[in-house]
């Protein structure tokens, strides 16, 4: 890719960006909306056994399962890409997710292999990191070869061609963090609760994810290929177990999500002081696996950058004062430019403490 290629590209990603995404904190909204999505589907059977379990079949039952749960919580509204047997282009998924509004994508999945390979994984967009995971992507991402006029919906888009997924992650590297957080949930609760094997949080080329413009993950709930774990997803033991675990991690996150918001509500009618000694403010702009330098322009004009680096993922702030009044002003800022899913965060004597611990004293 040419260095001026590469220049269009943010530009037109930036721009869409300002254009589609939502001010989470500066509009009310009166539900969490969560958009549900059944892997593959109708002409699409997706992965299959020798036993005769489709992927088609058990995502979807899955889903219903989680959106069933889901629709109890009066505080959260569900919205399915399939309710029934039926093929749905990759870029009409996301097109229902971002035309909602949605806090959160969830795409449900299932593996195969030749071996009798089992576990669970969950993926979040990223550029592959491994030829493993390429593979599991470009395996969902050839689904766009059924699809009417592919070439010109995904812009010459090759599933093969690991060049293509260069850049798939532009637009979702504002809710990496958020992402990742969801999909640590779920592991957590697959390998805890269910006791099934962990093979981790990952990340990879997903076009379903590139479509989206919130926090999206890609759940492979297992190996239909395994003679025992192929049993288990094909059950309804197994499906409503791996969909509890799915609600679960769900409103723990929307729990988080709210948590948040409320915190940063209470210090704007509480607070008797904006100035807190020993305390560090800072707004979290984003969170990326590249390390970027901290140069106004590659924050959209933010000044005052600061970054840290906790494992793989690279975390960048704006601002760096004690004073409450002027972080919030700062969040504003970024707000205004694009980074709708920023919020604040605060240090004490260099250790990262929660908000809500800070303001409430």
């Amino acid at each position: 890719m040419s260095k001026i290629t590469r220049v269009l590209l943010v530009v037109v990603v930036v721009f869409l960006s300002s254009f589609i995404k939502q001010d989470i904190t500066g509009v009310e909204k009166e539900k969490f909306v969560v958009v549900l999505d059944a892997g593959h589907g109708g002409k699409d059977p997706g992965k299959y056994s020798k036993n005769g379990y489709k992927e088609k079949d058990i995502a979807l039952n899955i889903v219903l399962k989680v959106g069933k749960e889901l629709e109890k919580n009066p505080d959260i509204k569900v919205i399915y890409t399939r309710k029934t047997d039926v093929f749905v282009d990759l870029f009409k998924r996301g097109k229902i997710a971002n035309e909602a509004k949605a806090d959160l994508f969830v795409s449900v999945h299932c593996n195969a292999h030749h071996t009798q390979a089992h576990g669970s994984e969950t993926y979040v967009l990223g550029v592959h990191r491994n030829k493993t995971n390429l593979d599991v992507a470009k395996s969902e991402n050839e689904v766009i070869l059924l699809e009417d006029n592919y070439q010109e919906k995904y812009a010459g888009y090759d599933p093969n061609s690991p060049e293509s997924l260069i850049g798939l992650t532009l637009m979702q590297e504002e809710y990496l963090d958020q992402s990742l957080l969801l999909a640590s949930y779920i592991q957590e609760k697959f390998t805890n609760s269910l006791k099934r094997k962990n093979r981790g949080v990952k990340q990879a080329g997903f076009i379903v994810l590139h479509q989206t413009v919130m926090p999206s993950v890609l759940i492979e709930t297992g190996f239909i290929t395994n003679k025992n774990e192929g049993a288990y997803l094909n059950s309804t033991k197994g499906q409503s177990e791996v969909s509890s675990a799915i609600v679960k991690s769900i409103v723990e996150y929307k729990d988080n999500f709210f948590k948040n918001t409320e915190t940063e509500m209470f210090a704007e009618n509480n607070s008797s002081s904006e100035v807190y000694e020993g305390v560090v403010f800072k707004v979290q702009l984003a969170a990326s696996s590249k390390n970027l330098p901290l140069k106004s322009y590659n924050f959209k004009g933010l000044g005052e950058l600061s970054k840290s680096k906790q494992g793989k993922l690279y975390k960048y702030f704006s601002g760096n004062t004690n004073d409450y009044e002027v972080v919030k002003k700062i969040k504003n800022e970024a707000v205004d430019k694009g980074y709708a899913s920023c919020f604040i965060v605060a240090y004490k004597n260099g250790v990262k403490t929660p908000l809500a611990e800070i303001l409430k004293k």
